[in-house]
């Protein structure tokens, strides 16, 4: 199966207010995607579908030709935008829940990125720092071999220091096989890495091109042409 990710006629309505509106979409193999938008414009509402913690008002969503649910969570790994591990557990104590919990887990790659970002493995999580809190979440999810890994806003609460290490952790340690969904504000630090951008606002996609395409066809950045189009 080419498609990994197929959206057709996606919709979702919240009593009053459109989040999604129809939107089609088709997602390959070994790509790293950027969902960019506003705030409020659809992509946490998207990203939410994909993983099943929201049902469509109408349209459809497959993932692997699957619609979300227990099959879709075996080849998904989401990182929200919220930090949604228990503050009472260590990260050792974490990886080895992650172990028992997905079978697609490394731990030993787990660990090696906790030693290289320097977070302690027998501290509890609620006397780290927040940067590092958002630092053992994303490792978790790239610790996993899944095929679709969705982040949501994955460098938001780290250093610019440590911003480089955290992007080079995503497209170093992911299948080459799967794709990367990245919903980001700092478009300038992580477009280096992405194959291609999908803007969303008012519910509806309003761009779907690679990169390459974008930097050709505009004579801009993919940042610059953001600041363009979502220009107050």
């Amino acid at each position: 199966m080419n498609e990994l990710l197929t959206c057709t006629g996606l919709t979702k309505r919240y009593a009053n207010v459109l989040a999604l509106n129809n939107i089609d979409l088709t997602i390959g193999h070994g790509k790293i995607i950027g969902i960019l938008g506003p705030n409020g414009s659809g992509k946490t509402t998207l990203i939410k579908l994909i993983n099943g913690l929201l049902t469509p008002t109408a349209g459809s969503l497959l993932v692997g030709g699957h619609a979300p649910g227990v099959e879709t969570k075996k080849i998904v790994s989401y990182l929200p935008d919220n930090n949604f591990l228990p503050s009472w557990m260590t990260a050792e104590q974490i990886v080895n829940l992650f172990s028992d919990f997905y079978e697609d887990f490394r731990p030993a790659l787990a660990y090696e990125m906790l030693a290289r970002l320097g977070v302690p493995k027998d501290m509890r999580l609620k006397n780290l720092s927040k940067g590092n809190k958002e630092k053992v979440c994303l490792i978790l999810v790239m610790s996993r071999n899944a095929l679709l890994y969705i982040l949501d806003e994955p460098i938001a609460a780290v250093d610019p220091a440590t911003r480089d290490y955290v992007i080079s952790t995503i497209i170093n340690n992911y299948n080459p096989d799967a794709s990367v969904l990245i919903s980001t504000h700092i478009i300038s630090d992580i477009e280096p890495v992405l194959d291609e951008a999908i803007f969303i606002n008012h519910g509806q996609i309003v761009l779907h091109k690679t990169v390459d395409e974008i930097r050709e066809e505009k004579g801009m950045s993919v940042d610059a042409l953001f600041r363009e189009v979502f220009k107050w």
